[in-house]
Formats: C-alpha cells, structure tokens, sequence
C-alpha cells in the first residue's frame, strides 16, 4: 500500500464533490465481561464526506470512544461493515491495518502522547520513519513543513516539557498532519487544556477544515462540538441524533 506523500506545507484542496469518506452500516461491538455481554455500539449506521467536521457527542458510556476507535482502525467491530474510501476495512490485513493508521489517519489525543525525551522536530518525525522510504532529509522536511503549519517554527528543537500546554497540543497536531492523512481524528483535544489554550486550538483545527481537511473530533463540552458543522450524539450505543450546528 504505496502512497506518495504530500509535503504539508500544501493544504489539500477543499473538495467540492460530496465524496463519500467513511461508511459505516450497522456497525456493533460487543465486550465479554465474565459471562455478562456488553454492547458497546448497537448498530451504528452514518455516512462522513471529505472534507466535513463532525462532532460525536454523548455521555460516558454511550459508546463514542468505541465509535472513535473502529473508525480509527484501532479496534474491530463485532457486527457490522466499516468502508474506508471505498475499502471494506474488515478485508484488510494487519499490514493494510497497519498502513492505514499510518498514513490515511491522522490521531490527536487528549493526553499529547509525546516522548518526554525526545524534540518536537523527533516526535513529529516519527509516523514518517514508520511509513518507510523516506530519505531522513525528507523526514526532517515534511517535519518542519508541519510544525511550521501549526505556528512552532521556534520551538522545533524544545522537548515536551520545555512547552506549554497548548503547545505540546500543537506537537501532536503537526504529528497527526505530516502524513497528510485523509482524516484527523482527535479524542477530547482541549480536555487538558484552559479554555483560552482550547479555543486556540479549536481555532488551528477549524483552519484545518478549511484548508481540506476531514476532522472528526470527539467532546463532551458542548462549545467546542459547536466548532464542527455537524454534530452526532450517541446514547446507549446507538445514534441519538445527527443534525448540523447552528453556527453553520
């Protein structure tokens, strides 16, 4: 699964089609708990576009996380079928799974996930040493071509805690962007940050957005899903509702 990458100091082009992204039918996933059967996700069905900004809302337990992880190719649904770009994603390999996560998917986390020991410049360096055939030149490249998209051209070579909050987010977000991937998925991304910080970086992936990229981001503070232009709610692992956000 070759692909060629595409330095991040382009934006991709916001798509003017309706091209369908991500389908998922009926999608379920079930937890053996001793002998008691939890249903996680009870027949999911939604369609996500290129270029859309969806929020998935919902309360503990409803299933958002698990719906965040099947799309992310992180885990398997138990029922169901999950079409990534046209790709029924249950007929992948480990490898193709691998591949994937890599290079279609770009992760933005709550907790930053970056080596304390390493730089920003190293740590957003590392989904391009995993992806293979990259001359070490290029990596440093495309590494600094996406630090520099997120406003951290001064700060490439300062390690996690040399950084500020925000900015160690801002690490993560160049990360998730310097495989130009198809999606950012990013799970609670203010939820360790003040509010002034969030906003600042709701702001980076609203620029995202506009500039091509698909987000899907899940929250449970109802000012930052207002960011996206649609909003699905989850209950009890089904979909409560689906509908667009006001401000759009």
């Amino acid at each position: 699964m070759s692909e060629t990458t595409i330095p991040v100091e382009t934006p991709n082009a916001p798509s003017s089609s309706d091209e369908v992204l991500i389908q998922v039918n009926d999608l379920s996933k079930i937890y053996e708990l001793g002998h008691t059967e939890v249903r996680a996700l009870n027949g999911v069905s939604m369609t996500i576009r290129k270029n859309e900004y969806v929020s998935i809302m919902g309360p503990s337990g409803s299933g958002k996380s698990t719906l965040m992880n099947l799309i992310g190719c992180l885990d398997s649904p138990s029922q169901g079928e999950y079409f990534l770009d046209g790709v029924n994603v249950a007929h992948m390999t480990d490898d193709e799974l691998a591949a994937v996560r890599n290079r279609k998917i770009g992760f933005v986390f709550q907790t930053f996930n970056l080596l304390p020991k390493s730089t920003a410049l190293r740590n957003v360096e590392l989904p391009l040493i995993y992806n293979g055939g990259i001359q070490k030149n290029q990596r440093k490249a495309l590494a600094e071509g996406a630090l520099k998209r997120v406003g951290l051209e001064s700060r490439m070579l300062h390690k996690p805690n040399e950084l500020s909050g925000g900015q160690r987010q801002r690490v993560a977000v160049a990360r998730a962007l310097v495989n130009n991937p198809a999606i950012i998925l990013a799970d609670e991304p203010t939820g360790n940050l003040d509010s002034k910080t969030g906003q600042e970086i709701m702001a980076l992936f609203d620029e995202l957005q506009q500039a091509g990229n698909t987000i899907i981001l899940v929250t449970h503070e109802e000012d930052i899903a207002l960011h996206a232009h649609r909003t699905i709610r989850l209950l009890d692992g089904k979909i409560a509702s689906d509908e667009k956000t006001g401000n759009h």
